[in-house]
């Protein structure tokens, strides 16, 4: 049977772990509908999540994820929860050739990692069902944006292999500064910030994506630790080309939480012509 090709990568800012169970979330029902913003059933998932910081790119080799709880502090039926996706060894061995191939000379296979909650929340809502085969690879905190946007690069022939590629962290998270009484009033620097990269985005600038810490507002104080923004610059690479963006959920929970979340659309040469 010939595999289907895709045309669009994500990124979602799957933001507490709670939105697995919170209703309050904005961005839950999102989710839930997913399937109205992305009909097609993929042969595989590979999700880039905020939550797996590694020294090298690592994938993780299994037939079977287990869950990982890896939040502290929440209540009970956060670990009771569940998703027991078929692994993707197969599509983990291609990641890892596909890196290869594009020079990233190290990239490590984890033989016992399941999903973290970066991946396991989203999909639980995305795909209910857990029955597509799901695989994670890990970012590199201490690299930059273009040394994440070319992995992402690399991994463009798997959009034609029928493979959904969705990065997953929050466009502003920074925990320390988190305000729970403030309801959905977003303090002004991460509105600031969240309104640059929206704005960037749409615009196709991509290389000062790449460049974020350089060129926009606040940026050390949105991203301290940039884990959580570095696979937007996978889904975008890996979009292929000169890619569309397009929101498809933007608020701010916390004071600075940013759920903001995109999809990017390849662009064919006639298309663009």
């Amino acid at each position: 049977m010939a595999l289907m090709s895709l045309k669009d990568t994500f990124y979602i800012s799957h933001g507490s772990p709670t939105l697995a169970i919170d209703d309050s979330i904005e961005i839950r029902q999102v989710l839930k509908s997913w399937k109205r913003i992305f009909p097609q059933k993929p042969s595989a998932i590979l999700v880039i999540s905020g939550h797996w910081d590694t020294a090298v790119p690592s994938v993780n080799v299994v037939q079977r994820n287990e869950t990982i709880y890896d939040f502290y502090g929440f209540p009970k039926p956060m670990y009771q929860l569940k998703y027991p996706a078929p692994g993707a060894p197969e599509l983990a061995r291609r990641v890892k050739e596909l890196l290869q191939k594009s020079g990233f000379g190290r990239v490590d296979e984890d033989r016992r990692r399941g999903l973290d909650h970066g991946a396991w929340v989203p999909l639980m809502l995305m795909y209910p069902e857990a029955d597509i085969p799901v695989c994670q690879l890990s970012v590199q905190s201490d690299k930059d944006g273009t040394h994440h946007y070319n992995m992402g690069k690399a991994l463009t022939p798997l959009k034609d292999e029928g493979v959904l590629i969705i990065g997953s962290g929050s466009a502003v998270h920074n925990l320390r500064e988190l305000r729970v009484h403030s309801g959905n009033t977003a303090v002004p620097w991460a509105l600031e910030f969240d309104n640059w990269l929206k704005r960037a985005l749409l615009e196709g600038r991509y290389e000062d994506v790449n460049n974020w810490d350089k060129k926009a507002p606040h940026a050390k104080k949105a991203h301290p630790w940039p884990d959580h923004f570095y696979p937007l610059h996978v889904a975008i690479g890996a979009a292929g080309g000169n890619p569309k963006a397009k929101v498809i959920h933007s608020n701010i929970e916390l004071g600075s939480l940013s759920y903001a979340s995109f999809q990017f659309t390849e662009v064919s040469d006639s298309c663009s012509a």
